[in-house]
């Protein structure tokens, strides 16, 4: 099952803070005001909670993060920090931080014999086991920690299913290894290895590793100038109403105006597929695509051996905020996007101002009390190619290559790395170390399995999203067949 059909209560509580939030800054003296949401949001936590003890510091924390903040900061005095929020000059570095409270302290990986153990005449789990970490203790099998390497071997022997892997969740699924315990026991995130995926966010069943919100700038920012949000293609897949219809809702929660990305990715992808033909043409026997904020973090800081083999093409969003801010000097420039890795990519773009995420626009929709489903529908004054509005979905990004390839499409042949993981990075290794890649020679890489739709901030399943992106694409000319989106600017 995708966890994002389930309307479970931690994502009720991301959602509630930032409602409270934006509630907060819209009746004005925000300090006051959302000092005193955190001491009625605890209340009200508290009363429905079986485990409440903890509540008033996630609380806290949890709105910390939402201001903006890490939990460097002084969780204890929340208006002081909705107060430094009102004044910061520019967002936190680091997109992702773990709530002290939060955080169950999971013990480490490690692995245990249930009461399902027979203990069978061939144990094969202790012949299995290379270490000696595995003998027989009052009729059962036992695992010595001491001993065990984690190899594996001994589950996957026994025919019962008798012995299991007691996973760390975020640790689990980190692809970099990036996250460890303290001294404490608690969680942390080693910002010199993150690629800011969001894996170790979506596996939390506890919700102790969260992103730092923007929303406060935001809000700032509607207030006092022109604003603009720039929506990645993946977020028509996010509601049952029409492109049209969202960018109607956009302008009703208080944007300014919006523009899609989807026209910056057409051209992404006439650049990449001439970049790509000058890799072939210079010798290179493949290439990897460029789009991706968190496989961009993942070459410069564990793989800079592939980059040679990377296009040196600029994102999506690049190219739509670049000619935007041409015709927009003064207004302020949001990026929409499912992605925490995104926020990195912003900071560094001189065009972009901040960036929301799809959990965070959704909260901004139901403070102002917007229904992306019964706004009137807009016009698009550009409508932006098919492909490129695929651009989010796995695959997407190599077929808008095939397409706007001048030649003969055979001579591309994609491969497409449906997410970051321990088995694709290795997959990837071998291409840099090798110098080849023998199963294609594009090679598409997105982080998140099933591309942009999957991102750790999006709020509707995979299927939904892939159909409703789909729909919207099958409205669009194929990039071969249209102009430049930006030929007329």
């Amino acid at each position: 099952m995708d966890y994002r059909d389930l309307d479970t209560e931690l994502r009720r509580r991301r959602k509630e803070i930032l409602v409270r939030i934006v509630g907060a800054f819209d009746r004005g003296d925000f300090s006051t005001a959302i000092g005193e949401e955190a001491k009625n949001i605890a209340a009200e936590w508290g009363a429905r909670c079986e485990k409440s003890e903890n509540i008033g510091a996630e609380v806290n924390e949890r709105i910390a993060a939402a201001l903006g903040f890490s939990m460097a900061a002084d969780t204890n005095d929340i208006s002081a920090l909705a107060a430094s929020a009102l004044k910061r000059s520019e967002p936190e570095e680091y997109p992702l931080t773990v709530l002290e409270s939060t955080c169950n302290r999971c013990p480490a990986i490690h692995y245990a014999v249930t009461g399902l153990c027979r203990s069978c005449t061939a144990k094969y789990c202790q012949a299995a086991c290379r270490f000696g970490a595995i003998s027989m203790v009052d009729g059962a099998s036992k695992i010595d920690s001491s001993k065990c390497k984690k190899c594996d071997q001994c589950r996957r022997s026994c025919p019962y299913g008798a012995i299991v892997k007691a996973t760390v969740p975020c640790e689990s699924q980190c692809p970099v290894d990036a996250i460890k315990k303290d001294e404490t026991g608690r969680s942390r995130i080693d910002f010199d290895r993150c690629i800011s995926c969001g894996r170790c966010s979506v596996a939390c069943p506890f919700g102790a590793i969260v992103s730092k919100s923007q929303i406060v700038d935001v809000l700032r920012a509607m207030a006092s100038r022109e604003t603009i949000a720039l929506y990645a293609p993946s977020w028509i897949g996010q509601y049952d109403a029409t492109a049209g219809k969202l960018r109607s809702a956009l302008e009703k929660a208080g944007f300014s105006g919006s523009c899609e990305v989807a026209l910056g990715a057409e051209v992404t992808a006439i650049e990449e597929a001439d970049d790509f033909r000058s890799h072939l043409a210079g010798g290179k026997p493949f290439m990897t695509t460029s789009c991706c904020a968190a496989y961009n973090e993942f070459r410069d800081k564990h793989l800079v051996e592939i980059n040679p083999y990377a296009s040196k093409t600029k994102t999506p969003l690049y190219y739509t905020a670049e000619i935007l801010r041409k015709k927009h000097p003064n207004a302020a420039l949001v990026f929409l996007s499912p992605c925490f890795a995104k926020y990195r990519e912003v900071r560094r773009n001189p065009n972009v101002d901040f960036a929301l995420n799809f959990e965070e626009v959704d909260a901004l929709f139901a403070a102002r009390s917007v229904s992306p489903e019964s706004c009137d529908a807009m016009a698009f004054d550009k409508n932006s190619a098919k492909e490129a509005r695929e651009f989010g979905l796995s695959n997407g990004v190599a077929r808008s290559v095939v397409c706007a390839w001048k030649g003969d499409s055979s001579d591309v042949k994609p491969v497409v790395i449906n997410g970051l993981n321990k088995e694709s990075i290795g997959q990837l290794r071998s291409y840099a170390r090798e110098g080849k890649c023998s199963d294609g020679n594009l090679v598409e890489v997105m982080a998140c399995e099933g591309g942009c739709i999957g991102g750790p901030a999006t709020i509707c399943s995979l299927r939904k999203a892939q159909q409703r992106v789909s729909s919207h694409a099958s409205e669009g000319q194929s990039i071969g067949e249209v102009k430049n989106p930006f030929a007329d600017d």
